[in-house]
């Protein structure tokens, strides 16, 4: 009985103890604040480079402790370009012979500045995401950029980890 007591306090403790992870995100702790520039774009469709820098705004504010600031005021900026956005079909009915089934890739480039510094934090070129969507079932192109430009955005600010 006694050694069942003592296994079950070691087990507790471990379990409270952990394994020295955290919960936190490993974000830079020396940075405060950031401000995000107006993505642009090559692209010549409506309103994509809004869309995608009110997506990269809104998942800093939800999965980082930075401060979306002004420029004066912000110790980093991140700028950022959609270079292409491309569509293909993935399949067709073969009734019609029109798409079933429709891919989109956003290929996006970025850096992450201290303007404190100079010093470049994080920096990605030319990578993609890839979204589909279905137009028989009512999906559009509008569909496939909330889904993808959200995908964007979630990658980015995950590329803006501090390596360890």
């Amino acid at each position: 009985m006694k050694t069942l007591l003592v296994m079950a306090c070691c087990c507790f403790a471990a379990l409270l103890s952990g394994c020295g992870y955290s919960a936190q995100r490993p974000f830079a702790q020396d940075v405060r604040s950031i401000y995000v520039e107006m993505f642009h774009t090559r692209d010549f469709r409506r309103d994509l480079e809004f869309r995608l820098t009110e997506a990269v705004v809104k998942r800093l504010e939800m999965d980082t402790d930075y401060r979306i600031a002004s420029r004066g005021d912000a110790d980093t900026v991140l700028s950022g370009e959609l270079v292409e956005v491309r569509q293909n079909t993935l399949g067709n009915d073969f009734r019609t012979d029109l798409p079933r089934e429709t891919s989109v890739a956003y290929v996006v480039s970025f850096r992450w500045k201290d303007l404190r510094t100079g010093r470049i934090l994080a920096e990605r070129e030319r990578f993609p995401y890839v979204t589909t969507y279905i137009p028989p079932a009512g999906e559009t192109f509008f569909d496939s950029a909330v889904r993808g430009l959200d995908g964007v955005a979630e990658q980015l600010v995950e590329s803006m980890e501090s390596q360890w």
